[in-house]
């Protein structure tokens, strides 16, 4: 079946089954879909093209040698995905809107009919982000819009490269092909915090991998030092807000204590800062901005059980193969075993 046909029969049945509302946001996820689609042209036609930008026809001609590095070494799906190029002319592909109640870590969730539930909402247009978190403020909800580089379609159509994924030089481009393609090697419907953490964790690895393939330095171990101590720093925040959130108190008070811990956050974040990163600033913008439940969930979302897939990788003593055999029983697990294995697993890394 021709591919607009598919998309078309499946925004119909989404409109009969969901009513005008879903229909209309059913309706730009296919457009965005279908643009982009439409926007591709072979990366191997942009790089002979002497009248490209030059610049552009550099980083893809690297980004190929990341992908073929991705499907032999790191046994990441072999197909046209990331072989084709895309400029949506914006520097985001989707704004996903991220919400939670007032007084609670639990997502907003929704439900698709391929990539089950999730714990955000995608738009293709920023109006129409900001319009969603508008309406979920209204409601009373702790609202986060955060711009998207890349996304992946799970191997149903070939992704390709974005002109959004190119802004931070050609590592970043290589970490997020690894990561996209990751989510075409094992995906678990309904569960967002398995399926980032996974692809989070192939990355990260990947890109060890891939530096040492080139002949590079490992990363910056300060660098690496510091992402690691800020992520422990938020994930702690967040413990402590679902504790608080766990004891029966009147709104006011719990207002209060929830502002005092993102104060906290922030004071640890300077001794941090000043006391052991010498200064380094990397991390200011974002923790000087307005902050709520929903601007910690992405920390949750992709990064809660990286150290479980670091200890699960280092069982497999390093064989990529045994590695997603072992992931993919994880994911046929019901949920609450799921989980469970993965605290045993993220425990076995802290002993390490």
């Amino acid at each position: 079946m021709p591919l607009i046909t598919r998309c078309l029969l499946t925004l119909v049945m989404l409109a009969l089954l969901n009513g005008c509302s879903s229909a209309r946001y059913y309706s730009q996820l296919i457009t965005g879909q279908l643009q982009l689609l439409q926007a591709r042209e072979p990366v191997a036609k942009v790089v002979a093209d002497s009248q490209r930008d030059p610049v552009l026809r550099e980083h893809l001609a690297k980004s190929q040698a990341a992908r073929t590095f991705a499907s032999q070494h790191l046994l990441l799906p072999d197909n046209q995905s990331y072989r084709r190029y895309a400029d949506l002319k914006r520097p985001y592909v989707v704004w996903n809107v991220f919400a939670t109640p007032e007084f609670s870590l639990n997502p907003v969730t929704y439900c698709f009919p391929v990539a089950g539930c999730v714990a955000y909402r995608g738009y293709y247009a920023q109006g129409g982000a900001r319009g969603d978190a508008a309406l979920k403020r209204q409601q009373g909800m702790d609202v986060f819009v955060s711009g998207v580089e890349a996304y992946s379609t799970l191997g149903w159509f070939d992704d390709p490269i974005l002109n959004s994924m190119l802004h931070w030089g050609d590592e970043r481009l290589a970490t997020l092909v690894f990561h996209e393609l990751a989510h075409q090697r094992v995906y678990v419907k309904d569960d967002t915090e398995f399926n980032e953490s996974f692809a989070s964790f192939v990355e990260q690895e990947g890109t060890r991998q891939w530096r040492a393939y080139q002949g590079l330095p490992p990363a910056s171990v300060d660098g690496l030092a510091q992402r690691d101590q800020f992520i422990a720093l938020v994930l702690s925040t967040r413990q402590r807000l679902q504790q608080l959130y766990a004891q029966p108190l009147p709104a006011t008070q719990m207002r209060q204590r929830k502002a005092a811990e993102f104060d906290r956050m922030r004071r640890e974040y300077r001794d941090l800062r000043d006391q052991q990163w010498a200064g380094n600033a990397r991390y200011d913008a974002w923790v000087n901005s307005p902050m709520n439940n929903a601007k910690l969930l992405p920390f949750g979302l992709y990064d809660q059980w990286v150290p479980a897939f670091a200890a699960l990788f280092k069982h497999a003593n390093g064989d990529w193969a045994v590695f997603y055999s072992h992931v993919e029983q994880l994911g046929k697990l019901a949920p609450p075993q799921r989980k469970a294995a993965l605290q045993q697993w993220a425990g076995e890394d802290l002993k390490a």
